[in-house]
């Protein structure tokens, strides 16, 4: 027989059952469209949140409060960094491009009749820069208008749709912050949920030092973010914002820190492998529906074999070599899984797709699990393909004739 007439044969007897031809691809179809969406998933977890931590900026380090231990055991209430704390840092610690204290209070903000609940964040002009913010209306407040502890507001993103108003319009006209009249001078661009760490879209900057004796009434800081010269220099930034602090707050040589250094790009690595791990997970789940669509495949064939073993006989008897019996199961069940696969990797991408636009989740579809996928099927339909062929070219003409 030739190859084509091989390969006719096989497509036809495909074409001759339909009906259980697709049963036998479903499941096939499921477990490739199951591990492309499952990656998709993943892989688009793990860019959102490289995403916004690099919207952070990956230089950035961030000091939070801490508590004094003694012998491994807290003692006292939870250590405050203050403003004199930020000074020091700006003024001693060497590789900082930026120091941007943030004195934030979460305080009932008024406009006209509608009143919020939001965070008020004292901060220096320096910190949308830092944040890799951009003012999309109006501006940021100057050192000046700090030092003068000028009543000025600048409004995060999404701070003018929770009080109904139009963020152009907004601008020049008055706030309350805590009763006190506070005027808008700027919007800052959007940045997005942060998941964990709130959303910095609902905020309102003020300057710090109008914070500091005007609103909030304390020096006692939420947190400071450091913006360090380059990446190479974190480690050495940490070290001396360390050295810096330890000196300030008085902590004696062998005790523990009271404050602590996060570093935005351990952070980022973190959740990278976190997600990468959850990934691999999910994707191996999935291929276990690849397997059973696989055995699935081989049943099927088995009983393929069984119904047509008098015409596998006239077949040899007509001079058909084992060879050809066995390149033609091979074919069936390989176009079984290859069509299933195609078929599988269009359901994944859909599914992706649809779980973008109806739930919102963030999506990936890698052109790597498509291939990874499509050839996992090709694989599955050798593999499983094998021992059926072999069954049939392995039968005897002449038994194979007189079967019933």
């Amino acid at each position: 027989m030739l190859l084509g007439e091989i390969i006719q044969v096989a497509l036809s007897a495909i074409r001759a059952n339909k009906l259980r031809s697709f049963l036998t691809m479903l499941g096939i179809i499921i477990g490739v469209g199951a591990v492309i969406t499952m990656i998709a998933l993943g892989t688009g977890a793990q860019k959102a949140v490289q995403e916004r931590i690099q919207a952070l900026g990956s230089n950035l380090l961030s000091l939070y409060p801490g508590q004094s231990f003694r012998g491994g055991i807290a003692i006292g209430d939870r250590v405050s960094l203050t403003t004199d704390d930020a000074r020091a840092l700006q003024r001693d610690a060497r590789y900082l491009a930026a120091v941007v204290p943030e004195l934030t209070r979460n305080q009932q903000v008024k406009y006209g009749n509608v009143n919020i609940n939001v965070n008020v964040v004292g901060t220096t002009p320096n910190y949308a820069s830092v944040r890799n913010y951009e003012i999309i209306a109006g501006r940021m407040f100057t050192s000046g208008e700090d030092e003068a502890r000028r009543r000025y507001a600048v409004l995060g993103y999404a701070v003018p749709q929770m009080l109904n108003v139009n963020a152009f319009a907004a601008l020049g006209t008055e706030i309350q912050i805590r009763g006190i009249s506070f005027e808008i001078i700027g919007i800052l661009s959007e940045k997005g949920s942060q998941g964990g760490w709130g959303n910095p879209d609902e905020q309102i900057l003020i300057p710090l030092q109008t914070a500091q004796y005007r609103v909030h009434g304390t020096d006692r800081l939420r947190s400071i973010t450091v913006k360090v010269e380059s990446e190479q220099n974190i480690n050495l930034a940490m070290m001396e914002i360390e050295r810096v602090l330890r000196r300030e707050h008085k902590i004696r040589p062998g005790a523990d820190n009271d404050f602590q250094i996060r570093n935005q790009a351990d952070i980022l690595a973190t959740f990278q492998q976190t997600t990468e791990t959850f990934t691999y997970l999910l994707a191996g789940i999935a291929a276990v529906s690849l397997l059973v669509g696989g055995i699935g495949i081989m049943n099927i064939m088995l009983v393929s074999v069984t119904e047509r073993t008098r015409e596998i006989g006239v077949r040899k008897a007509l001079g058909a070599t084992r060879f050809n019996i066995l390149f033609q199961f091979l074919v069936e069940a390989l176009v079984l899984c290859l069509v299933g696969g195609a078929l599988g990797v269009a359901f994944g991408a859909g599914g992706a797709v649809l779980l973008a636009r109806l739930a919102s989740w963030n999506t990936s579809i890698s052109p790597f699990s498509i291939a990874l996928a499509f050839a996992f099927s090709s694989v599955i339909g050798l593999f499983f393909g094998i021992w059926p062929a072999r069954r049939a070219a392995r039968l005897d003409p002449i038994v194979a004739l007189r079967y019933e």
